[in-house]
C-alpha cells in the first residue's frame, strides 16, 4: 500500500474531461429527439465517465504506475469488458439524482403559463418594420409543449387582451392563437408599461390554476413612467419573473428600466438590436421556463432555494463517488475503488459548488463554468492516490481467480527452506 501519482493519469484525464465537455455542450446545445432533461443529464454524465475512464485507462496501459506492471499484463483485456459498466453506473446516478432535483418540494408549482405582452405603439413601425416580434411569438406558440398555456396582451396608451389564457392542448386552439397574432397590426400611440403589466396580472389572476406557475414575456422599445419600488409588489410576492426583451433602444433609460423590472421580478433582460434576432431570444426565454437541471442555473422559483442548492451540491457528490468507484471498477482494483470514490466525493463537492454558485444563465459564461467543474472532477479524483494509498487488489472473482492461479503454491515457496533445513540436520 502506497501513497503515488500517475502523472500521465493525470494528464489523460484532464483531457478525457475536455473532450467529454465538448460532446457533452454540443448534446446540451442540440437536444436530439426532443429528450427529456432527465435523460439528457444521465447521458451526460455517462459521456464524463467514458472520456475520463478512457483517459485514465490509457494513461495505466502506457504507465501502470498505480495499478501495477501485473495488471496491464495479465488483466488489461478484463478492464476494457468493465469500462461499459460504469457507463451504465453514472447513466442510472445520473438518472436518478436528476429526477431528485426536478422534484417540486414545499408547494412549488411547474410554470405552465406563459403571458406574452408586445410593444404595438407608433415607435414600433421604426423597431420592426416587418412585424418581427409577431412571428417570434407565433413561432414560440408553435414550439409550446401541449401541457402549457399562453395569453397575448398588446399595448401602446392602453393595454389589450387579444388573447386570454389558452390551454395548447389541441391543434384547433394552438391555430387560434396563432391566428390572433397574424392578425396584429402596429397601432398608434405611446408606451405604457405600466398598464401593460397590470393587464397581464389581470389575466393570470383569471384563471385559478395559473397563480405561481406563470410567466410574463414582456417586449417593447420604449420608456414609461414605472415605479418598481411599488408596481411589482404582487408579482414579487408570488414568484412571477417578468423576462423582458429591448429592442432597438438608443434611450438607456428605457433598457435601465426593463433590465431593472426583469431583476426584481428574478427574470432575464435581453438586449436585442435588430428585429430578426426576435425568434431567436423568444425561444431562449421558454427554454428556460422553469428550467431546473444539473447543469443550469435555476431559472424558476427555486432559483434562490437553500434547499435545491444542497441537493445539487449532494448530487455532483454521489456522480462523484460514482465515477471514482467506476474508474476501480475499471481497473478491477478495490484499492484504487476506495481511493478515488473518497477523491470523487471531494471532487463532487467542489463540482457542486461551482455549478451552484458559478452558473448564471449566460450561455458562454455557463459553458465555461462546467468545464471548470468536469476538469475539477477529474483531477482531484486522478490526484487523490497521493492521499489514500493504493496497492493490487482485485474486485472480481475472476481477478482474485487469476491472481491465484499465477501466483506459486504455499508448497512450493516454502519447499526450498525446508530442503535447506533438513540439509543442515
Amino acid at each position: 500500500m502506497q501513497r503515488k501519482i500517475n502523472l500521465l493519469l493525470f494528464f489523460f484525464s484532464l483531457l478525457g474531461g475536455g473532450v467529454a465537455f465538448v460532446l457533452g455542450e454540443l448534446l446540451l446545445s442540440r437536444r436530439p429527439y426532443d429528450l427529456p432533461s432527465i435523460v439528457l443529464v444521465g447521458i451526460y454524465f455517462a459521456i464524463v465517465a467514458l472520456g475520463v475512464g478512457l483517459g485514465c485507462l490509457i494513461a495505466e496501459m502506457i504507465s501502470p504506475r498505480l495499478n501495477g506492471l501485473s495488471w496491464k499484463q495479465r488483466y488489461l483485456g478484463l478492464s476494457w469488458k468493465l469500462l461499459p459498466l460504469t457507463l451504465v453506473l453514472m447513466l442510472g446516478v445520473g438518472v436518478l439524482t436528476e429526477f431528485v432535483y426536478e422534484l417540486n418540494f414545499g408547494g412549488i408549482k411547474p410554470i405552465k403559463n406563459v403571458v406574452m405582452v408586445i410593444d404595438d405603439s407608433g415607435s414600433m413601425m421604426q423597431s420592426d418594420p416587418d412585424n418581427s416580434r409577431y412571428a417570434a411569438a407565433d413561432a414560440l406558440v408553435r414550439q409550446m409543449d401541449e401541457d402549457n398555456q399562453v395569453a397575448v396582451v398588446t399595448f401602446s396608451d392602453e393595454s389589450s387582451v387579444v388573447q386570454p389564457l389558452i390551454s395548447l392542448s389541441s391543434s384547433a386552439n394552438r391555430e387560434k392563437v396563432s391566428a390572433v397574432i397574424s392578425s396584429l397590426q402596429t397601432t398608434e400611440g405611446g408606451t405604457n408599461i405600466s398598464g401593460a403589466l397590470t393587464e397581464a396580472m389581470n389575466v393570470i389572476n383569471s384563471d385559478d390554476k395559473a397563480g405561481r406557475g406563470a410567466m410574463v414575456i414582456l417586449l417593447s422599445d420604449g420608456f414609461s413612467q414605472f415605479n418598481t419600488a411599488t408596481e411589482l409588489n404582487e408579482y414579487v410576492e408570488r414568484g412571477i419573473a417578468v423576462n423582458t426583451i429591448g429592442l432597438a433602444l438608443d434611450d438607456t433609460s428605457g433598457s435601465n428600466l426593463l433590465l431593472d423590472i426583469a431583476s426584481v421580478t428574478g427574470g432575464q433582460y435581453y438586449d436585442v438590436t435588430d428585429a430578426n434576432r426576435l425568434g431567436d431570444v423568444f425561444q431562449q426565454i421558454y427554454d428556460r421556463l422553469g428550467d431546473r437541471t444539473l447543469l443550469t442555473e435555476r431559472s424558476d422559483a427555486t432559483a434562490d432555494s437553500p434547499y435545491y442548492a444542497v441537493v445539487r451540491i449532494l448530487a455532483l457528490m454521489l456522480i462523484g463517488i460514482t465515477l471514482g468507484v467506476g474508474l476501480g471498477i475499471v481497473f478491477d482494483n478495490r484499492h484504487l475503488a476506495k481511493s478515488f470514490g473518497v477523491g470523487g466525493a471531494v471532487s463532487g463537492l467542489f463540482a457542486g459548488l461551482i455549478l451552484e454558485f458559478g452558473l448564471s444563465g449566460h450561455s458562454y459564461w455557463d459553458a465555461i463554468i462546467r468545464l471548470i467543474a468536469l476538469l475539477v472532477l477529474a483531477a482531484i479524483i486522478s490526484l487523490f492516490t497521493f492521499v489514500v494509498p493504493v496497492g493490487e487488489g482485485r474486485l472480481s472473482r475472476r481477478g482474485e481467480r487469476n491472481a491465484a492461479a499465477s501466483a506459486p503454491s504455499s508448497e512450493g515457496f516454502h519447499s526450498p527452506r525446508r530442503n535447506r533445513g533438513s540439509k543442515g540436520f
